[in-house]
């Protein structure tokens, strides 16, 4: 069941969203050549509790994970897509880092991620990360009341493709309110004119997710939760939480 939000209700998940957005940015700021993940961690959760706020990623455990989520941020480097644990690994320089992270903040939710590169940035790397971010401002701009899922899964999949990119089958956004997952899926790719339409106090999270190689296939790494490239290959992930409302779309996870 997907609710809609009051205006009152996405006020306040602008406040969650604007924590995640000054963690996300912190992290950023901290990633350096040599730093351990697992200290990227410990900013992020910083920004937490210096907000009041908790973690919706922490002990958080799907049914297809062998053990509850150990971390408040997810860091993938290199070839994981997604669900990164962030643990001893000392940052390289050219790594391709995506960073997503969530707050709880007043029983509401927000989520967002980025993909940078720590040092010198290969040019693929950059033209990879930009196109994620062409594409998550596409699926952005087709988040308008009138419109349908189909229009946002179409906005972000046409311009991936285009590029030559692979997207990861059966990963894409979601729902967000007072859990991190809620109704409906967002795919990041469809048919433009199909799926649930768009209403006034909808909020989603959209998060295109890009494989350099242009294969879709991934396969999950021995922790259980780090989503790999099958050929090795980079990938970027990038997401907003996005409220629609009649004046259109209203970022609420930027600074």
């Amino acid at each position: 069941m997907v609710e809609l939000k009051t205006d009152t209700s996405i006020e306040a998940m602008r406040e969650a969203g604007r924590v995640v957005a000054r963690a996300l940015t912190a992290v950023r700021d901290a990633a350096a050549v040599g730093v351990v993940l697992r200290d990227l961690d410990e900013v992020a959760h910083q920004v937490l509790k210096d907000a009041g706020a908790t973690s919706p990623f922490l002990h958080y455990h799907p049914a297809f994970a062998p053990v509850p989520f150990p971390a408040t941020l997810i860091t993938s480097v290199n070839d994981a897509i997604v669900h990164g644990i962030p643990d001893g690994y000392r940052l390289r320089d050219g790594d391709l880092v995506s960073a997503d992270f969530g707050a709880s903040l007043n029983g509401w939710v927000g989520d967002s991620a980025i993909s940078f590169v720590v040092g010198t940035p290969r040019p693929e790397d950059t033209l990879l990360i930009k196109t994620a971010e062409q594409a998550l401002e596409a699926g952005i701009a087709a988040a308008v009341v009138g419109n349908r899922i189909g229009d946002i899964a179409h906005a972000v999949g046409t311009v991936c493709r285009d590029a030559g990119y692979g997207i990861p089958d059966g990963f894409g956004g979601h729902g967000v309110g007072r859990s991190m997952h809620e109704d409906p899926g967002v795919p990041n790719e469809g048919r433009p004119g199909r799926g649930m339409p768009l209403r006034h106090g909808m909020v989603l999270a959209i998060e295109p997710m890009l494989i350099a190689g242009g294969k879709d296939g991934y396969h999950a790494a021995p922790d259980g939760w780090t989503l790999r490239t099958n050929d090795g290959s980079r990938a970027a992930h990038v997401e907003h939480t996005v409220a629609i409302t009649d004046a259109g779309p209203r970022i609420l996870t930027a600074l």
